[in-house]
């Protein structure tokens, strides 16, 4: 069976970036079993021509083994990082290393963030998805905390959304996640 590679932040264990794209593929009834997944860890492991991952893909594809790619990698901050940080350096820097590396015809890229700012990471695309008021909530926490470091605002907003929607963590009937819907499905065709 020849399967699809789908490249993430986070390793390929349980972690928030992984259990998103697994529940969505899931719901929209594609194979998961033809799903090959590498974690990259974080954004900058993506940029490094020598990563293992990058080797094993490589094999895969010459072995014909996997047929189709997809980067999925969070924006960020441009103030953060003035070369891969913020939608468009994210974008403009992943073509330019897909192309790099040789597989432009066969890859797809989807940048997570807060869809109208075009800023932020996988716990900001889940939030641009909840209502309005819930939203507010969870920001007006934020910015009052002493959380600050981008990490500690990433674990607090994921569990802040788990509590509040035990039974239904992910709207994915919200038109946030049309695009990546769209992405997968086009991936398995």
């Amino acid at each position: 069976m020849v399967k699809v590679a789908i490249f993430h932040e986070g390793n390929n264990k349980k972690t928030h970036d992984n259990e998103l794209i697994a529940l969505l593929i899931k719901q929209l009834r594609l194979d998961i079993e033809r799903v090959k997944f590498f974690g990259m860890g974080s954004k900058g492991n993506f940029f490094k021509i020598d990563h293992k991952n990058y080797k094993e893909l490589k094999l895969d594809i010459e072995l014909r083994n996997v047929s189709k790619v997809l980067f999925v990698v969070d924006a960020d901050y441009e103030e953060n990082d003035k070369t891969y940080g913020g939608y468009a350096n994210t974008k403009r820097e992943l073509e330019k290393f897909i192309e790099k590396l040789g597989i432009k015809d066969i890859s797809d890229i989807y940048i997570m963030c807060e869809p109208a700012s075009k800023c932020g990471y996988l716990e900001s695309f889940i939030l641009s998805t909840i209502p309005q008021k819930q939203k507010e909530c969870i920001e007006t926490f934020l910015d009052c905390s002493e959380f600050k470091s981008k990490e500690n605002h990433k674990a607090i907003l994921n569990q802040i959304y788990k509590i509040a929607y035990p039974n239904a963590p992910f709207d994915f009937s919200h038109p946030n996640f049309d695009e990546l819907k769209q992405k997968l499905i086009n991936l398995f065709k």
